[in-house]
């Protein structure tokens, strides 16, 4: 027979197995948009709009809905009520961490960030027992907090009120509080061995800012110290550059809507004045303060799509079958922009978080560090460094933009996995 013959039939008969094999599949999944073979649905979400594509198909396939990226299915989960099911109401199943190659090649399978089954349940418990005995969750991290709350003021001063990217700066007031309690040490932002560690963050941070794509690989646990080395770069990359982000995101919205941070610093100056120190039991007096820096989180959503997910066995959920090891995406943007949750979702307003006497109020729709059991290790810290270091550099400062507030651009770029803010320039003038 003509070997060319014999390599298009032998195409053509993959080609067709490869659709069966899909079709058979769909029969149990949620429903979805019909894939091609190979490549699967992938030509149907816009690269540049991930989000939008999803709440695309939300609307014509509803709130849970199958994609093939490439040759495998994967569940996304669209909305409150979805999203909470799943990883609040049957956490166990959905506790499985989803593949990116990416990932994967970085970390082995191993860390606490990417690994799954008894070695992230083990590294879990161990990363969280440990920074406990290190003191995190006590006073004695709120002491290092301000103390790093109060270099980060004293290096903004040096800047002499002049024109000022600060994004090295956001870097490494977050970068050292990890430091300072690793460590048990702080360094001085021009030290060398400090600048370097920065250095390396960063590069690792821009090589797994990568589109996301699955594999199959799975890599078991070999080597206990290079599995403690990468825990450790986990929760370096997750308290540098997340908080560093999200610092940065926020003085931006501050410069866009100066009228908030007048209403900002008047609480400061009512409740803390202007020569003591900020501190956490401060935050229960400060509503509004409460009020920016969680509608700053839920404005900017900074992982729109969350981290994947992997259901660890069978499910049946919501009348859909969904197989072990399935890939499932979260839309935590579904989520903060609820429009029934938070009026005008696409408007930056504090009100979204305050009640109509003004108190601070708690929204279940507030998953800017996911939920379930996955949950971000560091929230505590998170939020204790984002209320410190806002209230420090408002207290000190006042923010003056380079250009008018009407003309500063605060649309977000995707870069990866996360949402960043164009770069810009502002001047810390001392107050």
């Amino acid at each position: 027979m003509d070997p060319i013959l014999v390599l298009v039939l032998t195409l053509s008969c993959l080609f067709l197995l490869s659709l069966w094999r899909q079709s058979y599949e769909r029969g149990k999944l949620p429903p979805g948009p019909t894939p091609l073979p190979i490549i699967g649905n992938i030509l149907q979400i816009d690269v540049k709009d991930i989000c939008q594509s999803f709440t695309n198909l939300s609307r014509v396939y509803g709130p849970v809905y199958t994609l093939y990226l490439g040759r495998k299915p994967t569940v996304v989960l669209h909305g409150y009520e979805a999203v909470k099911e799943a990883l609040v109401d049957h956490g166990d199943v959905f506790a499985g961490r989803g593949r990116l190659p990416v990932f994967d090649k970085a970390t082995n399978g191993m860390g606490i960030g990417f690994s799954n089954g008894s070695v992230w349940k083990n590294t879990r418990h161990f990363s969280l027992m440990t920074l406990r005995n290190l003191g995190m969750g006590k006073r004695s991290i709120e002491d290092r907090v301000q103390e790093e709350a109060r270099c980060l003021v004293e290096e903004l001063r040096k800047t002499n009120g002049s024109p000022c990217d600060p994004t090295f700066i956001l870097g490494c007031a977050p970068c050292n509080v990890i430091c300072s309690i690793i460590f048990q040490d702080r360094f001085d932002y021009k030290d060398r061995d400090f600048l370097n560690l920065l250095e390396k963050l960063d590069e690792i941070s821009k090589i797994l800012s990568t589109p996301w794509l699955q594999e199959d690989d799975n890599h078991p646990l070999k080597n206990n110290f290079e599995h403690l080395a990468i825990t450790v770069t986990d929760l370096f990359i997750g308290g540098t550059e997340s908080m560093s982000t999200t610092l940065r995101y926020a003085l931006l919205l501050l410069l866009k809507y100066p009228h908030v941070t007048a209403k900002v610093q008047e609480e400061i100056e009512h409740v803390i004045g202007k020569h003591r120190r900020p501190c956490m039991q401060d935050r229960s007096h400060m509503p509004y303060t409460n009020a920016m820096i969680h509608e700053v989180q839920r404005f900017i959503d900074l992982v729109p799509n969350n981290l994947p997910h992997e259901v660890t066995c069978d499910i049946k959920f919501r009348n859909y079958f969904i197989p072990k090891g399935t890939t499932v995406i979260t839309s935590l943007s579904s989520v903060l922009r609820d429009s029934k949750e938070f009026p005008n979702p696409e408007k930056f307003d504090p009100g979204h978080f305050l009640d109509e006497n003004g108190k601070f109020k708690k929204s279940d729709y507030f998953m800017p560090f996911s939920t379930g059991k996955r949950i971000c290790a560091g929230e505590g810290l998170a939020r204790m460094e984002l209320f410190l270091f806002l209230t420090s550099i408002l207290q000190n400062f006042n923010l003056k933009p380079l250009v008018h507030p009407k003309d500063i651009d605060i649309t977000p770029m995707l870069i990866g996995l996360g949402s960043v803010p164009p770069a810009f320039q502002l001047c810390f003038i001392p107050s």
